[in-house]
């Protein structure tokens, strides 16, 4: 399965059209000189190059008008084009981008967003100077629009959804046309794309997913409600073939779901975050039954997604995929911790945002300082119709102390005009439990304890009020303390029982990714879906749309 031979002809084809476009470029106009002395001939060919030169700098420079970092860049360099010109460079440089631009949908992005084949006819027509000088412009301007697309991705998250707040890294327009005028055409554009192993990883399931797109899928869906061990018959059997399609399950003629069957049902709900029981119910079918081209959609999403993230996630980080409902540590690419999590739930003014930063410090014996959201959204209407309600909180004004309620009118003020805080001291009880883990941020979002541990049992875990919640909050602590006590436990477990609220910074900070990845890869094994909670992808991938991506089906 390879779409090298294909990948061949296109380069050819590009390069022809390359080696005509320079003979194209090159094309003058030969001077009728033979009444004129050579120092006349001298004088009128220069006279008309430097026309030449004055009408493409002219269009140059008008076309790129509204630019501001295309026409510094011309400015900077004098007006000395880096497409036109009929050097090997220039056309070395056409030809990485006409190959950049046909290369686009391997990495999910839009070929038609590019317009190569006009691209290619302008080249083709180019002649006069100030044909030339539009062309140059519009070349640089397609670099930069596919430099922007492959780096940083097509989308701006927080168009598309106010709770991806992540600050996504964009080149300076300037910097990239500079860099690519000095630098090898092909390596430029190699570079742009994440260099993560996940993006990689990424890229060749889409490569997979589009073969067999080619061939129809993984067959027919399981038109059952529900199938346990044991059983027979045409569902079984359609059971059996579509895990078998999938690559679960080795070609088999058994007609009863039988343990080989449960087996390979096992490892499709682990892969897909459910319950791994071996039972293919309600919530397993409906996930075996989705189709190729939708799966595809998740992982073109994914590559969307992992270029807003940018650079490497750090070689220790924290990693919370919030569809997976897991918060893990992660060491050089692999996981040495993980855990159980509830997130924000689905009302919109709970979900968990998305966004990374930098935990600097964990706090034993925390306190709990009621968030203003809450505040305003429950608890200042409970508090209006019963003063005395959540006697587990203290009311403490902006200095920290406590007032007592009886001095407080609560029904006076409104959401915006409230004037205190609501705190629960340390205690087992305490809402944050016993542990949280900072990361400051402007969202007052983090990781921490809770006392109630009933919901880390269900398949989805959408239940907080915005911050992550964690299952083995002991056990993260150690696993991140490790790399500064030398017995981790012993010094948690101290601090802990004196019951005194204490702050424990990290020597070494550990960058935290709050990420939501509907498509996500294993390193040894097979890629992971998972549902989309939030219906955030489902938003994302309509805008791709909007923006021209396509599926494909590509034959292996």
């Amino acid at each position: 399965m390879t779409d090298r031979p294909r990948r061949g002809r296109l380069a050819v084809v590009m390069l022809s059209l390359a080696v005509a476009t320079a003979a194209n470029l090159a094309q003058v106009p030969a001077l009728q000189a033979q009444s004129l002395t050579p120092e006349q001939v001298q004088s009128l060919a220069q006279a008309r190059e430097e026309t030449r030169i004055d009408m493409f700098r002219q269009a140059v420079a008008e076309a790129a008008s509204k630019d501001a970092a295309i026409a510094t860049f011309y400015q900077t360099n004098g007006y000395t084009p880096i497409w036109t010109g009929d050097s090997d460079a220039d056309t070395a440089r056409r030809r990485a981008l006409m190959m950049a631009i046909a290369e686009a949908p391997a990495h999910g992005s839009p070929a038609a967003r590019y317009d190569g084949p006009a691209l290619m006819e302008a080249m083709r027509k180019a002649r006069t100077p100030r044909e030339l000088g539009l062309l140059e412009v519009e070349l640089s301007r397609s670099l930069l629009r596919i430099a922007r697309d492959l780096h940083s991705g097509i989308l701006v998250p927080a168009e598309v959804d106010r709770g991806i707040v992540r600050k996504v890294t964009y080149q300076d327009r300037f910097s990239v046309l500079n860099a690519f005028s000095t630098s090898n055409p092909a390596t430029f554009f190699r570079a742009l794309a994440p260099a993560t192993a996940e993006y990689n990883r990424l890229m060749k399931e889409k490569m997979r997913l589009e073969a067999l797109m080619a061939v129809g899928g993984w067959g027919p869906t399981v038109g059952a409600k529900a199938l346990k061990p044991g059983e027979s018959g045409p569902d079984v059997i359609a059971l059996r073939n579509r895990l078998v399609a999938m690559g679960y399950l080795d070609r088999s003629a058994s007609v009863t779901y039988d343990g080989t069957i449960q087996a390979a049902v096992q490892t499709f709900q682990v892969d897909h975050g459910l319950t791994a029981d071996g039972v293919a119910g309600a919530s397993t079918l409906s996930e075996l039954n989705i189709p190729v081209e939708d799966r595809l959609k998740s992982v073109i999403v994914a590559m969307e997604r992992e270029r807003w993230l940018g650079a490497e996630r750090g070689k220790r980080h924290i990693l919370v995929n919030l569809t997976d409902f897991q918060s893990k540590i992660i060491d050089d690419d692999k996981i040495t911790f993980q855990t159980r999590s509830v997130i924000g739930a689905v009302d919109p003014a709970k979900r968990t945002p998305e966004f990374s930063d930098l935990m600097t410090y964990l706090e034993i014996n925390p306190d709990w300082t009621v968030p203003t959201g809450i505040i305003q959204r429950d608890y200042l209407p409970a508090l209006q119709r019963n003063p005395n309600a959540l006697s587990h909180l203290q009311v403490t004004d902006a200095r920290g102390r406590v007032i007592p309620r009886g001095n407080i009118d609560f029904s006076r003020y409104t959401a915006r005009t409230f004037p205190y805080n609501l705190r629960q001291p340390p205690s087992r009880s305490n809402a944050l439990g016993t542990v949280k883990f900072m990361f400051p941020n402007p969202y007052a979002i983090y990781l921490h304890d809770t006392p109630d541990k009933s919901l880390f049992s269900r398949e989805s875990r959408a239940y907080s009020n915005g911050c992550v919640r964690l299952n083995d909050p002991h056990d993260f602590a150690y696993a991140l303390l490790a790399r500064q006590e030398a017995d981790p436990k012993t010094f948690f477990d101290r601090i802990l029982d004196s019951g005194t609220q204490t702050r424990v910074n990290l020597v070494e900070p550990v960058p935290v990714h709050l990420i939501y990845r509907t498509a996500f890869t294993n390193p040894k094994g097979r890629t992971n879906f998972r549902r989309d909670v939030y219906e955030r992808d489902t938003k994302i991938w309509e805008a791709l749309e909007r923006a021209g991506v396509e599926l494909r089906a590509v034959q292996g």
